[in-house]
């Protein structure tokens, strides 16, 4: 008690510092708010495509038993093979009006993302060791990743990554990507990997984040993604996965 009054007196006395104390703290508050803008600033919304794990466009093809938790589709294609074995806890949408309405949403999600200016160019850089806080990465070509990749959340719930990738992504087997440093479920749908062509996760990658992939997707055998799988020009295969909508609560962090 006495420190405070000490502490409410000395403000009595300095008029000029109490306003500056005040001013600092409307600062603060306005960054708290702005928070969540941030993310939505880089974050593509994806629309009627939410719902979907996986989207492909010619085929969605499966060996093995995979999992799909969400929506499974494909437009303009009808095909989708490999279901069973594979399962889906969502709907099985092979080439309907709603596959179609995301492959649109998708679409949009792709502009949206490689309109926004980049922040930090890592071309010719494998991403296999760096932290890296939230941001624009962008890559003139291509994108590798070997090993593991940090995302530091730096405690904000609203944290978010945007990957422009201007041609191919592609993980080495057993590659990681993880959040760290007060990292929520949110943050999760708050990764996007916008990518020029195409993707390829090698087995047993451990992925995070939604794909916007112009072209194709492949996930070798053993991949395990906590995000969406859309290919907005041509396939995506599968092979033994677990690959969740990215607003799922079944895969941890």
């Amino acid at each position: 008690m006495q420190r405070t009054a000490t502490a409410l007196s000395v403000l009595r006395r300095h008029p000029v510092r109490t306003k500056l104390l005040a001013v600092t703290a409307a600062a603060a508050s306005v960054m708290v708010f702005t928070a969540p803008a941030y993310a939505a600033s880089i974050t593509p919304p994806l629309g009627s495509a939410a719902s979907f794990a996986v989207l492909g466009a010619s085929t969605v093809t499966n060996t093995g038993f995979t999992t799909v938790v969400g929506d499974l589709g494909v437009s303009p294609g009808t095909a989708i093979t490999g279901f069973p074995p594979g399962t889906a806890t969502g709907t099985i949408d092979p080439g309907d009006a709603k596959a179609a309405a995301a492959q649109a949403s998708i679409g949009t999600a792709i502009t949206d993302a490689t309109g926004e200016p980049c922040g930090v160019n890592l071309t010719g850089q494998d991403l296999g060791g760096m932290t890296l806080t939230p941001g624009v990465y962008c890559f003139d070509s291509s994108a590798g990743l070997t090993g593991t990749l940090k995302l530091n959340a730096q405690g904000n719930v609203h944290a978010a990554w945007l990957f422009q990738i201007a041609s191919t992504l592609t993980t080495a087997s057993a590659s990681k990507v993880v959040l760290i440093n007060g990292a929520k479920p949110t943050n999760h749908c708050n990764i996007t990997w916008q990518v020029g062509s195409s993707a390829t996760l090698g087995t047993t990658t451990t992925f995070l984040g939604n794909i916007l992939a112009t072209t194709s997707i492949t996930l070798t055998t053993g991949v395990t993604s906590r995000g969406g799988m859309y290919a907005h020009g041509g396939a995506v295969t599968m092979d033994d996965n677990h690959v969740t909508t990215c607003r799922s609560t079944s895969v941890s962090a």
